[in-house]
């Protein structure tokens, strides 16, 4: 089946559907290209929504997402956000892979299309022009034809009149054999141009049509291939993110799934505890004294009348909390008793707010405005956070140390004599740090020991903070009490004194030089400008001597007297796993 042979005079409405191809083609781009943009307005809804929905920073919403329930939730947030970055995957994969391709594809088909329509005109133009010049020749030689025989019959005539001189006959001879030679010569030219246009449409419908609309034939089929593979892109785009989409709903499933009940129940308990116990039994308060003393009025005096309920009314008001008041009139309406437990439960906060007021409305350092329980929570935290604190100082202090005494050691890589200053400072701001630790600890001990005792499961449930903390925090939290109860505050400082001492001791104890525990190559161009650094050139080889201990430096050697420290991030450590001190990476 070919177009040139089976549609060879079909030359106009193949150029109709070549266009409605083109057309069709450009109505499913602009089909892509509106869903990439439907994909990309859906991704930034569910980001706007996420977003909507996120707790803020230094703000209440903040605290309410310590529950589980809330904890779910936010993960449902963080995974719809990545549920809409698959959207945008989407619209960027449609647009690369079919909107962008299908455009281009597009115009080289225009320009092909044209091409391959100009030829075809061409030709018609070509075999037209043929056929107007056989026309005519044709209309010449009949022209010609009767000229002759015009002029045959009038010399016919001329020489059958006996009137007529010899010369006109001889005249009219002439003219008619004159005539017979146009005519000859026409009918040779006729036959010349007919013969070359019967080659010419010859070669028009036989080779040179059927050669271009083979080609425009190919033309189309390409176009409709592409379509086709077009839209097995358009699904697959859609189904390579279907596996990623998958996971997010899982992230939703299994965080819904670790949703506690019991635990936000007991979240609540730690929140709102005030560590007051319960109020005890009111007395019975006996309003029938009055009628017994009527019955017995003859017997006692006026002024003895007083007494007995004056020492009753003595006795009951001894009895009664403190912070509940007696009715003074026995008609007066008894108040309900939650009126009289919220009263109790209110009394002491009232207190505070007071003291805060004529403070100006800070909150207290010492969180004396909190009920028991509510203040040593948040003592506990401020001194985990100190104490946090101070062992990142002591890490900076350690880090230094470790530059002075390789400055000492090799004093062409520094002057130790330059970090004395920021030594002092970090030893400074450590003492600072453990003095304010010291005072929240007294505070923390005064909290604990009014506090009743508590079993070690309620210990457990009300923070699990003692298995957070840095292991000196532990001990300074261990030996702050001492069996008999007292707290010894130097007791926790000398123990921690003596495994500061200790760690100290036993990094400078080895004086030889470092063996090298691995190797590494260079990523970066580093230029060592500062003292105790090394330059190094990218794809160099070097030998790592001491890893990097949480400051970003790692420690490397070139040759015997070449070393110091290069940023972690410009190197990449192969650490053998044999050598002495070397971690295994997973």
């Amino acid at each position: 089946m070919s177009w040139g042979t089976e549609l060879w005079d079909q030359f106009d409405n193949l150029e109709k559907h070549t266009q409605w191809g083109i057309d069709i083609l450009e109505k499913y781009i602009k089909f892509v290209k509106e869903r990439t943009e439907i994909e990309l307005s859906y991704a930034k809804q569910l980001r706007n929504l996420s977003k909507k929905y996120q707790p803020k920073k230094n703000s209440k919403e903040e605290e309410e997402y310590k529950y589980t329930a809330c904890k779910a939730f936010l993960s449902t947030l963080n995974e719809m956000n990545d549920y809409a970055g698959q959207h945008e995957v989407i619209s960027e994969n449609m647009t690369s892979q079919i909107t962008v391709d299908l455009m281009r594809y597009v115009q080289e088909l225009k320009q092909e299309r044209k091409s391959n329509f100009h030829d075809g005109r061409k030709a018609q133009q070509h075999i037209e022009t043929c056929w107007k010049q056989l026309e005519s020749s044709k209309r010449r030689f009949e022209r010609d034809c009767k000229e002759a025989d015009r002029a045959q019959q009038y010399f016919e005539k001329m020489d059958a009149d006996i009137n007529v001189t010899k010369a006109d006959v001889e005249k009219a001879r002439q003219q008619a054999q004159l005539r017979h030679q146009m005519a000859e010569d026409s009918k040779a030219d006729y036959s010349s141009i007919l013969q070359r246009f019967n080659q010419e449409q010859w070669e028009y419908y036989h080779t040179h049509i059927p050669n271009i609309f083979q080609k425009i034939q190919e033309m189309e089929e390409r176009r409709i291939v592409r379509i086709g593979e077009s839209m097995k892109t358009y699904a697959e785009v859609d189904r390579q993110v279907i596996p990623i989409i998958g996971k997010c709903l899982d992230g939703i499933v299994k965080a819904a799934e670790s949703i506690d009940q019991k635990n936000d129940s007991q979240l609540v308990v730690e929140a709102y505890k005030s560590g007051f116990e319960p109020p005890g039994d009111i007395e019975f308060e006996d309003y029938t004294q009055p009628m017994k003393r009527t019955v017995s009025e003859n017997s006692l005096s006026s002024s003895k009348e007083g007494k007995p309920e004056l020492k009753f009314g003595g006795k009951s008001r001894g009895k009664l909390w403190p912070f509940i008041k007696k009715n003074k009139s026995p008609k007066q309406q008894k108040e309900p008793l939650s009126h009289r437990f919220n009263e109790f439960m209110t009394s002491k906060p009232k207190i505070h707010c007071f003291r805060s007021l004529k403070r100006g409305g800070a909150t207290p350092e010492d969180f004396s405005n909190l009920p028991p329980e509510q203040r040593r929570k948040k003592l506990q935290q401020k001194v985990d956070d100190l104490n946090k604190e101070i062992q990142k100082e002591m890490d900076q202090r350690d880090a230094i140390t470790k530059m002075k005494d390789v400055y000492l050691k090799n004093p062409q890589m520094g002057d130790p004599a330059s970090l004395d200053h920021k030594l002092a400072e970090a030893t400074q701001n450590i003492e600072k740090l453990r003095l304010e630790t010291q005072k929240f600890e007294a505070w923390l001990a005064e909290v604990e020991g009014r506090l009743p005792a508590r079993s070690e499961q309620a210990r457990r449930q009300s923070g699990m903070y003692e298995a957070q903390t840095h292991q000196t925090v532990t001990n300074c939290a261990q030996d702050r009490e001492s069996p008999d109860g007292s707290y010894t505050e130097e007791q926790s400082q000398e123990s921690e004194l003596k495994v500061l001492a200790t760690d100290f001791d036993d990094e400078f104890d080895d004086e030889e030089p470092l063996p090298a525990i691995g190797t590494c190559k260079a990523l970066y161009t580093f230029e060592g400008q500062n003292e105790g650094t090394i330059s190094v050139v990218e794809g160099e080889m070097l030998s790592v001597i001491e890893e990097d201990k949480g400051d970003g430096w790692t420690r490397i050697r070139r040759s015997e007297d070449e070393e110091g420290y290069v940023p972690t991030s410009y190197v990449e450590v192969y650490l053998d796993k044999n050598a002495k001190g070397a971690k295994t990476y997973i």
